[in-house]
């Protein structure tokens, strides 16, 4: 008897949406194929916690091969797509050739620094371990150099910190900062005075959190400023980064050692030669069922995709992800049987930022409010999303010491 082949499916990305695609297909006459450049998948709303020490890298990533431990159609490939083949429906990885019969495209985005090459070659992006990492080491880095320093034209460069773009990254990051400096670090480095130090929000818009509305965002904006010792610079354009000083368009100049850019997104480099139809920062335009036009074997979500609903755009967040995710696998089962495929729709499950201890805003269908019940709520939802019963209780133990004994759990310079 022959053996039966089961059609092929490989998912390429093993972020939010990836893995939502794995798992709508646990159970079908289907061999999946997960292919990613790490062996882990990342929890990247916490990623700013690793750049600021409240949490170490390993507890906000998990191991895929356990993820997929017990789905039994699914296995996992450790490799970089170098390219795709739509026409021969083929991969080609560092790993060698991928054949498909479907394909789902989830490898997510790229820190976009629109142009700015000097912004490019000298901030830091927060996109990945590595980029978190990084800036942790050189937060702690600069407070070395300072205590070491004399003059104080240059201790307050080294201490002056710069985040840009008001969405939800930068305004955590900001407010992490704050705190990891005036009630931890100024404990350490008691011969610094925290006065010196700089904490700098900068947004190109008119508000901070724009997809919120006017009273959140200006709550954000107040505690930041009152109780968070942050300076929020509105309408305000980055033009140039030299690594030592930040010039904006209007001229102004702020001397700094430290730029940190959460300003923005693109689609990831792979898809850059693909030859498909692009929207904005070289996403894809997909049809409502999430397939690429001309080629109904291929579908497309999350950071990737460029998908117009009530006349906008989805934002490139991690629910958007999840949910296409789900539909990309119930649209890919139904297109193997001959089913009418359905339309994506997004039901925005609301939205939250957290601002530091006891402060955050939330915005839950039509239920907008701030403070300790939304830092509370904020703190329950990120828990629960983390993959592994492990990690959870690592993360919730290192939030309640921090919370009570003012102290960072990963105060170390480490090996990048």
């Amino acid at each position: 008897m022959q053996p039966v082949i089961k059609p092929h499916v490989v998912v390429v990305g093993a972020g939010f949406g990836g893995l939502q695609v794995v798992r709508g297909l646990k159970n079908a006459p289907l061999s999946v194929t997960l292919v990613d450049r790490n062996n882990y998948h990342l929890f990247q709303p916490l990623l700013y916690q690793v750049a600021t020490a409240g949490v170490s890298a390993n507890e906000i990533a998990y191991p895929l091969r356990s993820t997929l431990r017990n789905q039994e159609n699914a296995g996992f490939c450790l490799a970089d797509v170098e390219g795709i083949d739509l026409e021969g429906k083929k991969l080609q990885t560092s790993c060698g050739t991928i054949d498909y019969d479907y394909l789902v495209l989830a490898a997510g985005g790229r820190t976009n620094f629109y142009g700015l090459d000097s912004v490019a070659q000298n901030a830091f992006g927060l996109k990945n371990l590595q980029d978190a990492v990084r800036i942790r080491n050189h937060i702690l880095h600069q407070f070395e150099l300072a205590n070491q320093q004399t003059d104080p034209d240059i201790r307050r460069m080294l201490l002056t910190f710069v985040i840009v773009g008001g969405g939800p990254t930068g305004v955590e990051c900001s407010g992490a900062i704050s705190e990891l400096i005036h009630l931890v670090l100024r404990k350490d480095y008691p011969g610094l005075n925290d006065q010196t130090v700089r904490i700098i929000l900068v947004e190109m818009m008119d508000k901070l959190l724009p997809a919120m509305p006017a009273s959140l965002s200006e709550a954000t904006r107040r505690i930041l400023q009152d109780k968070k010792n942050v300076e929020v610079h509105l309408n305000k354009v980055v033009a140039e980064y030299d690594g030592d000083t930040v010039t904006f368009r209007d001229g102004e100049k702020i001397p700094a050692q430290t730029l940190i850019w959460a300003a923005g997104i693109k689609a990831a480099s792979l898809y850059d030669s693909l030859d498909v139809k692009k929207g904005r920062a070289g996403t894809i335009l997909v049809q409502p069922t999430l397939q690429i036009p001309g080629h109904a074997e291929v579908f497309a979500i999350g950071d990737a995709v460029y998908f117009e609903q009530d006349g906008s755009p989805l934002p490139m967040v991690a629910p958007v992800a999840m949910q296409q995710g789900r539909y990309a696998a119930r649209n890919l089962l139904g297109l193997m049987r001959g089913e009418p495929l359905t339309n994506f729709r997004y039901k925005d499950p609301g939205t939250m930022a957290t601002i530091g201890r006891n402060q955050a805003v939330a915005m839950l269908g039509r239920f907008h409010f701030s403070g300790f019940f939304a830092w509370l709520a904020w703190l329950v939802v990120h828990i629960m999303q983390l993959i592994g019963f492990r990690n959870r209780i690592i993360v919730l133990i290192n939030w309640a010491w921090d919370y009570f004994f003012y102290e960072r759990a990963v105060r170390i310079i480490s090996p990048e």
